[in-house]
């Protein structure tokens, strides 16, 4: 939940509900205290920065539930607390957004939203994560990290999300648009 203090929205995070998350460890008082403390400062660094995360509500004019460009599922890593979820992707007009469900209507609300055009690299991540099919997706400001179901899904998302990137860079022109598979 977003709060709003003077100019600035901040992160505000329920900490009783974080308590009571079964992925959510404490060994004692104090290592709670840091971990709380830990979110908060980066939620208060992305909004001092301006890199605080898009709202979904933002989004609201897409259509992602018709004609997108790539959908399928994807584990991914949490932002704070850092377990693996399975969620559905739909890449859309520069957007990649993942659901809950893998099924997305009308009345679907994302559980999260990355406009492409803030991504900077799109690449296997396999060595870094230990783990097979993983790739990353880095902005300014974070790494993402996901894992696919196979290599070629791997693959397939690589190449549609840096085609995406490429498309939608606001150092690009629709003259320049290139094939982003051709630079292989």
């Amino acid at each position: 939940m977003l709060k709003q203090y003077r100019d600035t929205k901040i992160l505000w995070i329920d900490t009783s509900k974080l308590s009571n998350s079964p992925s959510y460890l404490t060994y004692n008082k104090k290592t709670q205290r840091h971990h709380h403390h830990d979110l908060l400062m980066a939620s208060l660094w992305r909004a001092v920065m301006g890199d605080s995360p898009p709202n979904v509500d933002d989004y609201d004019g897409v259509e992602y539930w018709a004609n997108p460009e790539r959908t399928g599922w994807l584990t991914k890593q949490g932002e704070y607390i850092k377990t693996w979820r399975r969620r559905w992707f739909v890449l859309k007009q520069g957007k990649l957004f993942w659901f809950k469900e893998g099924i997305v209507t009308r009345g679907s609300r994302p559980r999260g939203v990355v406009p492409v055009a803030t991504c900077l690299t799109v690449k296997g991540a396999e060595d870094v994560l230990n783990k097979q099919f993983a790739f990353e997706l880095s902005t300014r400001s974070d790494t993402m990290y996901f894992i696919a179901d196979s290599e070629k899904e791997k693959e397939d998302w690589i190449n549609s999300i840096g085609r995406s990137i490429v498309q939608h860079s606001r150092s690009v022109t629709d003259n320049e648009i290139v094939d982003y598979d051709s630079n292989r």
